[in-house]
């Protein structure tokens, strides 16, 4: 077995090291290994459907809406209404208007489902107003890119989408399961910010807004607060199944920028060209996992990993500190979809085995898989900011070191306390 492992990390990290596409490298891999140890079974694999398969689970269908909807509301420039929309509600608190970068993120995951594109969206309008008001560069950008992770956890999530359609679980249920650990999260992030702006002494002095100016900021943060009332009253309700919200997100998402007055034919075909790119990337991943993880099988990898962490006969909660970190440091060197596509076929046995609900297990992984995006060397959100301040990675990373601490506490803490995840859709079933 040893061999074996040797040879596929080898393998996969010299695919990926001559700038292969992650897909591409997941399946080069999986094919190989079967190749030099099992040389009768690739063409078998292929046959049977197993590969292909993977792309047929009918949740799916709604990932490339979600990632339509989300393309929509970039292209309506929703960065600016969230901006003007929540400063004069937030600039009064300690950490002032830092906190728009966790509302507006909040609420924009709320109806993309996607971590980059929240933080492009927020940070694109947040960042040059922040630093022109006097505020922390460090702390705007390191705000910026732990909040922009809650684009994974608070529902619509494409994360819980493929979570549920490997896992076999509902994807409703995991949607409904994030959201009391997306705002938890969301005022752990509110927390810090507070506490450091007001232990530094550094948060600039604002001008008190009036209520008039505050409810006139209402019709910029209307149209979103609308559409999120549509999308989480279906959700909780039950009024339409994942594929049907992701249509009525679309459509909604389209309705807001008429609206206000953001819409244009062009603007929604280059909606439509990036949602179709990004869609045939994470098919394309799913696909070389789905290769991998057959491979895996075949090979008796899963068994035998399983095997020798049962050898180290860990505590439950032992298992989740273990998983963690494995988790942080493949977050490393791979996004989020890799991770849970190649990782789940042996985890969530070991897991399901602790005693630990596999719904449980999703909301926690998508908070693992939210590290990722915010460490070097390949974090999304960080080269995001990086596009948008021109400061370098190691620069953005050390802005965004305490974020990364607080979701690793913030993952154990789901552990030792995981009604955090588990009331809401036990309430509502």
């Amino acid at each position: 077995m040893l061999d074996i492992t040797i040879v596929t990390v080898l393998l996969f990290t010299a695919l990926l090291a001559g700038s292969v596409w992650i897909g591409l490298s997941l399946f080069a891999t999986g094919f190989i290994l079967l190749s030099i140890f099992k040389p009768n079974i690739p063409m078998d694999v292929f046959a049977s459907g197993l590969v292909w398969g993977a792309l047929i689970p009918k949740p799916l269908l709604s990932l490339p809406l979600f990632i339509l909807m989300s393309e929509v509301l970039v292209t309506a420039g929703l960065g600016r209404s969230l901006f003007s929309g929540l400063s004069p509600w937030l600039g009064r608190l300690p950490g002032g208007l830092l906190h728009v970068n966790v509302v507006g993120s909040t609420l924009f995951a709320a109806v993309s489902g996607s971590s980059a594109a929240t933080t492009a969206i927020v940070g694109k309008v947040s960042l040059p107003e922040l630093q022109a008001r006097g505020y922390d560069r460090k702390l705007a950008m390191g705000s910026l890119a732990g909040a922009g992770t809650l684009g994974f956890l608070i529902p619509p999530s494409i994360i819980m989408i493929i979570y549920g359609v490997i896992a076999e679980q509902s994807v409703l249920e995991l949607f409904v399961a994030g959201v009391i650990p997306g705002l938890s999260l969301a005022f752990f992030y509110m927390l810090y910010i507070a506490v450091q702006q007001t232990l530094s002494g550094t948060q600039p002095v604002v001008a008190r807004p009036g209520w008039q100016e505050r409810v006139n900021s209402l019709k910029d943060i209307g149209p979103i607060a609308l559409l999120i009332v549509g999308i989480m009253g279906s959700l909780y309700l039950g009024l339409a199944s994942v594929s049907e919200l992701a249509a009525m997100g679309v459509m909604g998402a389209v309705l807001m920028a008429i609206v206000m007055g953001r819409f244009s034919m062009a603007a929604l075909m280059r909606a439509g060209r990036r949602a179709v790119r990004t869609s045939a990337m994470i098919g394309l991943i799913i696909i070389g996992a789905a290769l991998l993880n057959a491979s895996f099988g075949f090979l008796g990898i899963p068994k035998a990993v399983a095997t020798l962490i049962a050898g180290w006969q860990l505590s439950p909660f032992a298992l989740i500190v273990v998983l963690l970190v494995f988790y942080a440091v493949l977050g490393m060197f791979l996004d989020g979809t890799s991770i849970i596509v190649m990782t789940l076929p042996i985890t969530l046995p070991l897991i399901t085995a602790a005693g630990y609900d596999p719904v449980w297990f999703g909301i926690f992984v998508v908070v693992a898989v939210e590290i990722s995006q915010i460490t070097p060397p390949i974090g999304f959100n960080l080269f995001v900011i990086q596009s948008q301040t021109g400061e370098s990675i190691s620069t953005i990373a050390k802005a965004a070191l305490p974020f990364f601490f607080i979701l690793l506490a913030f993952a154990l803490l789901l552990a030792i306390f995981p009604d955090l995840a588990l009331w809401l859709p036990r309430t509502l079933s």
